[in-house]
């Protein structure tokens, strides 16, 4: 079993700044990569960032530039820092990792871009 927590989802105005976190706990050896994924009103959940446990990183086209994903090992974290916001990144922002054939989700945290 893996446990994600989720915090640091709030409201900004366009062009603020954010940084998420998914603290990881329980079975977590093994663990290859972790990812961010959004859901937005009436949308599909899209992924947003992927941190291989390599160290290797992937973006979405439309937050490439603007979020960077990153990892605190020590305290088994990963982090989203986002910048220059816009009012479509509006959503529910979730951390998930895979393992032995689970998909393990946080419970999700709330960020909404406007003035």
């Amino acid at each position: 079993q893996v446990q994600l927590v989720e915090s640091g989802g709030g409201l900004v105005q366009p062009g603020g700044s954010l940084r998420l976190s998914c603290a990881a706990s329980g079975n977590i050896f093994g663990i290859y990569a972790m990812n961010w994924y959004r859901q937005a009103p009436g949308k599909q959940r899209e992924l947003v960032a992927v941190i291989r446990r390599t160290g290797t990183t992937n973006y979405a086209d439309s937050v490439k530039g603007r979020f960077t994903i990153s990892r605190d090992n020590a305290k088994n974290t990963v982090y989203l820092q986002m910048n220059s916001l816009k009012p479509e990144d509006t959503a529910v922002y979730s951390c998930n990792t895979n393992l032995g054939g689970i998909s393990y989700w946080g419970q999700g945290t709330q960020v909404t871009v406007s003035s």
